[in-house]
C-alpha cells in the first residue's frame, strides 16, 4: 500500500471535501481518501501503481480542482 498526499489549492469547503472524496473513494485500488480543508490536501492510501495515481488525479480534476505539482 502506498500513501500519498496531494496538494489541491482550490479546496475551500465541505462541498469540496465531499466532492473529491466521493470521486476518489470508489476508484479501484483506493483503500482510503481524506481531504484536509485547512491544509488543502488530499491524503490517499492506494495500491501503489502509476495507473491508480493517474486515475486519482484525473478524478480530482474532473471534479473541477487542480492538483498542484
Amino acid at each position: 500500500m502506498t500513501t500519498r498526499t496531494l496538494s489541491v489549492p482550490d479546496i475551500s469547503c465541505g462541498h469540496c471535501k465531499s466532492s473529491i472524496e466521493g470521486a476518489v473513494g470508489p476508484l479501484e485500488g483506493v483503500e482510503s481518501v481524506e481531504v484536509a480543508i485547512d491544509d488543502r490536501t488530499v491524503a490517499i492510501n492506494y495500491n501503489g501503481t502509476d495507473d491508480t495515481l493517474a486515475a486519482i488525479v484525473d478524478a480530482i480534476e474532473e471534479q473541477g480542482y487542480e492538483v498542484a505539482e
